[in-house]
């Protein structure tokens, strides 16, 4: 591909068609939320305070985590200057994710190594703010963002959680691999099937089996329906003798009616 050269596992920039993408290379939306992440036009929101480079995003954590919690874990890596944690307008209850901002940016790198680290038995992950400092960005609630769950059906890839993967060149010769959907590779390699099949191996029988059928299927047509047709074949053979028979009876008197109902019982 032209910008082969350009790619990296985590992009500059956000792009919802490449984040729906296991390689980011997709060149079609796989699923209805990308198509709404490419039509949404999303403003970064004004109010939010602090400096994003020294904000870390934590997520997956247990729904009774508090703010109070999460400022005691991360002063251990540096002073903590804000804590929040998002909760549901409605009801209050933690919507398990929140933001964690240092006064110094170096700690927050530090602190961004803690990721898949456990807070009250829960494995969290840990990753930079992504709103303020990736350009092009659209959050998941649009059908963009990172990650996602396999089960929903609308991952989400290029972030720390779900980097790209590295596209597969294909052979320019016509041999070898095939990219399948998402950059999954599946190896064309000449097994014989088609040779079993015509020679009556392999799952579907082959040619061998139906002609073994076939020949089963004529001698049972045969059985039904073919006897009466040997049965007359019999009777033409038997036809000759008895013309001949008849013949001798007729010199000799015999009568006709008699051996004529005799004859009906082969039909």
């Amino acid at each position: 591909m032209d910008d082969l050269a350009n790619w990296t596992p985590i992009p500059r920039t956000y792009d919802p068609l490449k984040a729906g993408s296991i390689d980011g290379t997709d060149v079609k939306p796989h699923d209805h939320g990308i198509v709404r992440a490419m039509e949404a036009t999303y403003k970064t929101n004004k109010h939010v305070e602090g400096d994003p480079e020294s904000t870390l995003f934590v997520a997956r954590l247990n729904p009774s985590t508090t703010e109070e919690r999460l400022h005691k874990y991360f002063s251990r890596y540096g002073e903590v200057k804000r804590c929040h944690l998002v909760r549901d307008v409605i009801t209050g209850f933690s919507k398990c994710y929140g933001f964690v901002e240092f006064y110094d940016k170096r700690d927050a790198v530090e602190a961004n190594d803690v990721n898949q680290d456990y807070i009250d038995e829960y494995k969290i992950f840990v990753d930079f703010e992504r709103e303020r400092i990736l350009p092009g960005w659209i959050p998941r609630r649009l059908g963009g963002g990172f990650g996602g769950k396999k089960e929903s059906g609308q991952l989400r890839f290029g972030g720390r959680d779900r980097p790209f993967k590295k596209p597969i060149i294909l052979n320019k010769k016509g041999g070898g691999r095939s990219r399948g959907w998402g950059g999954h590779e599946r190896d064309f390699e000449d097994d014989g099937s088609d040779d079993r099949r015509h020679r009556g191996g392999g799952g579907g029988g082959g040619w061998r089996r139906q002609r073994m059928d076939g020949d089963r299927w004529q001698d049972r047509q045969g059985d039904r329906y073919g006897r009466g047709r040997h049965h007359s074949s019999r009777h033409e053979e038997r036809g000759e003798g008895w013309q001949q028979w008849r013949r001798q009876e007729d010199k000799h008197g015999s009568r006709r009616s008699h051996h004529d109902g005799r004859h009906s019982d082969y039909d």
